[in-house]
């Protein structure tokens, strides 16, 4: 039908679909939802940050002079571990025992922690037979034994061993890995 000059076309009856969906409503207000949340848990974790000592400090402290009351023979309780205790090994690189596949090798750099008897001296004179110890056992690792975590604390109570057999003065404690890869 064709309108009249100067007519209307006629208005359909229907009307036209909405164009807005729920579902992007929906999501829209989750979206806002979970930013909120994660702005207010990282405003609590920097509250708890700005709150927690600085490392710098707490080295100051440690180095400062001690106070009135522990020159009287008040002790700290809880297992302090002393500057002077640790002892630094360089860096090893060792070829690990030949497994199915290629050869390998690990690098592992460690930390000793003696105890409070033990002398630098002593640990100075024997460090080549402590690297030497090290890489021996080392070598008869296979890389699956190792990557396990299982494999690093039997290594770590294995070292600890070996090295404690010939040592006089003082005993290892514990050894600290700070550096373990294997290639």
């Amino acid at each position: 039908m064709i309108p009249r000059k100067g007519t209307l076309p006629m208005a359909e009856t229907t009307e036209a679909p909405s164009q807005k969906n729920p579902l992007v409503a929906l999501l829209l207000v989750l979206n806002i939802l979970a930013m909120g949340t994660i702005a207010f848990f990282q405003y609590r974790f920097m509250q708890l940050e700005s709150q927690r000592p600085d490392l710098t400090m707490l080295l100051k402290e440690k180095d400062a002079p001690p106070t009135d009351a522990e020159a009287a023979g008040e002790q700290k309780t809880g297992d302090v571990v002393k500057k002077e205790n640790l002892l630094p090994l360089e860096m090893f690189t060792v070829n690990l025992a030949q497994g199915d596949g290629p050869r390998r090798y690990a690098r592992m750099e460690a930390v000793l922690k003696m105890s409070d008897d033990a002398k630098a001296a002593e640990f100075e004179a024997r460090k080549p037979q402590i690297r030497d110890t090290i890489i021996s056992i080392l070598n008869t690792k296979r890389p699956e034994d190792l990557l396990k975590k299982e494999g690093k604390q039997y290594l770590k109570e294995e070292l600890k061993a070996a090295i404690n057999a010939f040592l006089v003065d003082g005993k290892v404690e514990d050894v600290y890995y700070i550096g373990f890869q294997i290639n």
